[in-house]
C-alpha cells in the first residue's frame, strides 16, 4: 500500500510501493523480424498477471526471441514485469546529521524565534567556514575579491520571514513526524538498523536526460495546434514507436489494463495502465485544452525561480507572471481541489496564497507539509537547518463557483483539514515527489478526473502534462523481473 500508517497527524507513505503497484506488466502482442509473431493470452490471479507466449514463424531466416527478451519458448509461460529500482530509495543515513539533543527520538525542544536566529547565526558561520575551505582557490581569485560584498545585516528580510514561518510550524512537524515514525518502527517498515548501513547509490546512466525538454523546444517549429484540430487523442496500441509530432500535438492515452512501452528518439519509456499524458512546454498547452476534460483534482509542481536553479542550470524555471497564465480555471471542474507544491521560500508561499489562488478563483483551505526521513526514521536534514529544511509545503484550495454544484460534489466527502503531514523516504532522483492519490482520496469522490501539471512521471487514472512528463518513466529506472 502507498499509505503504510494513517494517524491524526497525517500519513506515513511508501513511495516505492506506490510506483510498483501501478501495474508495470507488459501483456502486448509483438511482431519480430522474420515474421515471427507472438500471440499472447493473459491470465490473472489477484494482482499477478501471467502472459503465455506462443511463437509461430513463416520464415527460418529471422531469430526467435530468447529468454534475454523476456520471452520463453512455445508452451511455456513467462512474466514480463518491471519494478522501479530500489536503490533510488535507499536513503539510510541523513544527508547532514543533527546533534544528539536535536534528533527526532529525543523529543521536541521548545525553541523561540530568537533562539532560532542565534542558532542559525552559529550554523551559518560554520557553513561559511566550510565553504571557504572547500573553495580556497576560488576565494583567492581576483574575480572573487571583486565580487565579494560584506552584508550589512546577517539576515535579509526573506530569511527572517522564513525563520518566523519555521518557528510556527516546527512543533507540528516534529511531533507529528515522531508519532508516524514510531508507528513505522513498530510495524517494521522503518528500522533503526538501517542507520548503520552505508547508503548505496544507484548509478544512473548519463543518457537518461534524453532530451525531452529539447524536444519540446524543437516542437515550436511544428505548425501550431488550434482548437479545431480533430485529433485530440492518440491511443496507444501494440506499436511502440510514436512519431514525435504526434506525441507533441495531442494527448496520448493508454486505455488498457496493462503497461505499454513507447519509443521516443530511440529511448524507451513505460506508460502505466489507464493513464494519459501530454509532452509539451507551457507555450503549447492547446492539445490539453482540446482534450476537453474537466478535472476534480489538479496538482501543480511549478519550476520555481530561485538562485540555486539559476546557478545549476539544471532545469528551466518560470516567473510568477508565467505561472499565473496557466489556464487552471478552464481545466478545473466545479469545486476542484487544487494542490500546489511550494519551495521553502516565503515569497513563493505568499504569492500562491495572496495572488495566484485569488487570480484562479481558488480559496485557500490548508497548508500541508511533506517531511523527508531516512529508512531509520531520522530527518534527512536537521529540522532547524539554515540552508535547507527536511520538509516542503503544499497549499490546498478549492475552486469557487456554483454553490449548488459545489455542495453536491462535497456530499459524503470529508472537509480538508488545515494541517497534515505526508512523511516518506524520498527518492534520490531530483524532484520525484511522493504520490498524493491515496492521501487525497479521503477528500474527493472516487473515480474523479485528476490532472498533474509540470509532472515528471505518470500515474494510473491521471492525466499528466509537462516538458519532462516521461522523465522518470524511462525504462532504465526500472528492473525487468523474469520468471517470477
Amino acid at each position: 500500500m502507498a499509505v503504510v500508517h494513517r494517524l491524526t497527524a497525517g500519513w506515513l507513505v511508501d513511495h516505492l510501493s506506490f510506483i510498483n503497484q501501478c501495474g508495470y506488466q507488459i501483456c502486448d502482442s509483438f511482431v519480430y523480424p522474420g515474421d515471427v509473431t507472438l500471440n499472447t493470452s493473459v491470465t490473472s490471479t489477484g494482482d499477478c498477471h501471467t502472459t503465455t507466449f506462443a511463437a509461430t514463424s513463416s520464415s527460418r531466416d529471422g531469430p526467435v526471441p530468447g529468454p534475454g527478451d523476456g520471452v520463453e519458448t512455445e508452451g511455456k509461460t513467462a512474466k514480463k514485469r518491471y519494478v522501479f529500482r530500489e536503490e533510488f530509495f535507499d536513503i539510510s543515513k541523513p544527508h547532514i546529521a543533527a546533534a544528539p539533543e536535536e534528533q527526532l527520538c529525543q523529543g521536541c525542544p521548545e525553541v523561540s524565534l530568537t533562539e532560532l536566529i542565534c542558532n542559525s547565526r552559529m550554523f551559518g558561520g560554520v557553513f561559511f567556514f566550510l565553504s571557504l575551505w572547500s573553495n580556497m582557490l576560488f576565494f583567492f581569485s581576483p574575480l572573487f575579491i571583486l565580487q565579494k560584498r560584506k552584508r550589512k545585516c546577517i539576515f535579509n528580510q526573506g530569511e527572517l520571514d522564513a525563520l518566523e514561518y519555521h518557528s510556527k510550524v516546527r512543533k507540528l512537524i516534529w511531533e507529528g513526524t515522531l508519532h508516524l515514525v514510531q508507528e513505522g518502527l513498530k510495524s517494521g517498515f522503518l528500522q533503526r538498523a538501517f542507520a548503520e548501513l552505508s547508503c548505496r547509490k544507484g548509478v544512473v546512466p548519463g543518457h537518461l536526460g534524453c532530451g525531452l525538454t529539447e524536444l519540446c523546444e524543437m516542437a515550436k517549429q511544428f505548425p501550431a495546434v488550434n482548437e479545431s484540430d480533430h485529433q485530440a487523442v492518440h491511443v496507444l496500441d501494440d506499436e511502440t514507436a510514436i512519431p514525435e509530432q504526434d506525441l507533441l500535438s495531442c494527448v496520448t492515452e493508454n486505455t488498457s489494463n496493462y503497461a505499454k512501452i513507447v519509443v521516443l528518439m530511440g529511448q524507451k519509456y513505460l506508460v502505466p495502465p489507464k493513464s494519459s499524458f501530454l509532452l509539451s512546454d507551457i507555450s503549447r498547452l492547446q492539445p490539453l485544452l482540446n482534450y476537453k476534460k474537466k478535472y476534480d483534482v489538479i496538482v501543480i509542481d511549478p519550476p520555481w525561480e530561485n538562485k540555486s536553479v539559476k546557478r545549476s542550470n539544471r532545469y528551466s524555471y518560470l516567473s510568477s507572471w508565467q505561472i499565473r497564465q496557466i489556464p487552471v480555471p478552464v481545466l478545473a471542474a466545479p469545486n476542484c481541489l487544487v494542490v500546489t507544491w511550494v519551495t521553502n521560500r516565503q515569497k513563493h508561499l505568499h504569492f500562491v496564497k495572496d495572488e495566484l489562488y485569488p487570480h484562479w478563483s481558488v480559496k485557500t483551505l490548508a497548508e500541508w507539509h511533506w517531511v523527508k526521513i531516512t529508512k531509520a526514521g531520522e530527518f534527512v536534514l536537521p529540522l532547524d537547518s539554515l540552508h535547507k529544511k527536511p520538509y516542503e509545503v503544499l497549499v490546498l484550495g478549492r475552486v469557487q463557483g456554483d454553490e449548488k454544484e459545489a455542495l453536491r460534489k462535497s456530499e459524503d466527502v470529508l472537509p480538508v483539514p488545515e494541517h497534515k503531514l505526508i512523511v516518506s523516504v524520498p527518492c534520490s532522483l531530483h524532484s520525484h515527489k511522493p504520490p498524493l492519490s491515496a492521501v487525497l482520496s479521503e477528500f474527493i469522490k472516487p473515480d474523479v478526473e485528476c490532472l498533474e501539471l509540470f509532472a515528471r512521471n505518470l500515474q494510473p487514472g491521471w492525466t499528466s502534462w509537462g516538458n519532462e512528463v516521461l522523465k522518470f518513466q524511462h525504462i532504465d529506472y526500472f528492473t525487468l523481473l523474469q520468471n517470477q
